[in-house]
């Protein structure tokens, strides 16, 4: 028997023309955004020029602020914060969207290239929380950068275009895979056979042919990059091509690294949105990188990258103190934007289908996360939830509550703990995805559209 909450009428149906064509065009820009940013380097690009159309200017070549001015500060270019100064003082506290743009992947290794067999394999490591068996098999594009020993910085991106090769990691015969079909799915592919294909034309010299040789003078001929250049690149290997629409009415997005662009994507346009609006105190987008891996590293949440930058922010304005920094972080708001896991039929005993989102329902909130007793969880305030469902009523923001799945099943986090940390006010709240850290995921359009407005209306309201 279905659920009370499984009935809820679709949100589809309260839409006039005017704003389904508002939801077609922000989940086309999103397709684009998918597809074209697939690092968090890219993503940063991309927000940067974004911002500058909207009259953002960058940080570090302006001298002083004052309300109603627009700035963002990209920080080793996989960061980045967007700040939009309001008229009362910032020890009043601020209003943060914050999300995360790294995603799963396989990093290439220090010394990747290798030859075996005939065959010129690059070695890989994974990033972030995945199943290993889900990426053999497949297209992949290789994306990043390689920095030269004379700073010369080269950007990589092969297998997106049609004329492009692309690349992929081998997967064992089913007519030789009995042994392998008895392990069991953390097992059934290993970390170290990872590696993926590049090449199989040997390169002649002398009596000695090589396959690695070959692989080497066509990233000499092409990109001018040597053996040892990768010991100073990023370079990472995605599954290949664009997001795409997903079903017969075109109602949901199937792509790449969904978890969590869906939720930057949302915040940055809502941010932009908001820009020619006078607002009373300073709201801030925040886009971070490390997040699949417990945000360690200098651009990654554990950092003092945003306390460093809003230290900066309130000097320009010259409002800076230590104590008042201390009030601004404490006295702030946050949604931590972030999707949930949505119900899906095909497993539904992983789900409280009482506290699960549902895919074209709206926004998702989770009031804490952590994993079976709340543990490593951030827990939202009653107070502080209560007017935020005020501030998304008066915008009629369709939304829903959430939680992982079964409480005993396990669970997840987000960076709502590090800034709640600073006695700020934050909770979870985001986008509901299917398959999520699969190569592909699934997300609602009309999630998104009612995502988007509610970062909208709280930037606007609380």
């Amino acid at each position: 028997m279905a659920d009370e909450k499984d009935k809820k009428p679709s949100v589809w149906n309260k839409y006039n023309d005017e704003e389904k064509v508002q939801l077609e065009n922000l989940s086309k820009g999103y397709i684009d955004f998918l597809s074209r940013c697939k690092t968090e380097r890219e993503s940063v690009t991309y927000a940067i020029k974004a911002a500058e159309q909207a009259g953002y200017k960058n940080f570090a070549e302006v001298n002083t602020l004052r309300a109603g001015d627009k700035v963002y500060c990209a920080f080793m270019k996989k960061s980045i914060a967007l700040f939009q100064i309001g008229s009362e003082p910032i020890e009043r506290g601020l209003k943060i969207l914050g999300a995360h743009i790294d995603t799963c992947r396989l990093d290439l290794k220090q010394n990747p290239l290798y030859e075996d067999g005939g065959l010129a394999y690059m070695d890989t490591h994974y990033y972030g929380g995945i199943k290993k068996y889900q990426w053999v098999a497949l297209p992949l594009a290789m994306h990043g950068v390689v920095i030269k020993k004379d700073g010369e910085v080269i950007n990589i991106v092969i297998g997106e275009d049609e004329s492009d090769p692309v690349f992929c990691v081998t997967d064992l015969l089913i007519h030789l895979a009995q042994e392998q079909m008895e392990k069991k799915a953390t097992k059934v592919v290993e970390g170290e056979n990872l590696d993926i294909l590049v090449g199989n034309y040997p390169l002649k010299d002398g009596e000695k042919e090589s396959v690695k040789a070959g692989v080497l003078k066509l990233l000499k001929d092409k990109y001018n990059i040597e053996e040892k250049d990768f010991l100073s690149a990023e370079l990472a290997l995605v599954p290949a091509g664009k997001a795409r629409e997903l079903g017969f009415d075109r109602s949901m997005i199937l792509g790449y690294g969904q978890d969590d662009r869906v939720c930057a994507y949302t915040s940055l346009v809502a941010m932009l949105e908001v820009a020619n609006e006078k607002l009373d105190r300073t709201a801030c987008c925040l886009l971070v990188d490390k997040e699949e891996i417990g945000s360690f590293g200098a651009t990654g949440m554990r950092s003092h990258f945003f306390e460093n930058i809003l230290a900066e922010i309130m000097n320009a304005c010259g409002q800076y103190s230590e104590l008042k920094l201390r009030r601004a972080l404490q006295n702030s708001v946050m949604l931590s934007s972030d999707v949930s896991s949505a119900y899906d039929a095909l497993y539904a005993s992983c789900f409280d289908k009482k506290n699960v989102s549902y895919l074209g329902k709206g926004m998702t909130f989770n009031k804490f996360t952590g994993s079976r007793g709340k543990s490593g969880s951030s827990e939202a305030n009653a107070e502080f939830v209560a007017k935020l469902r005020g501030a998304l009523d008066k915008n009629n923001v369709d939304y829903q509550f959430s939680e992982l799945g079964k409480v005993d099943l396990g669970g997840g986090g987000t960076i709502a703990h590090m800034t709640a940390v600073y006695g700020m006010d934050v909770i979870d709240s985001g986008v509901g995805v299917l398959s999520m850290h699969a190569p592909y995921e699934v997300t609602s359009k009309i999630d998104i559209y009612e995502t988007k407005k509610g970062y909208a209306a709280f930037l606007r309201e609380m």
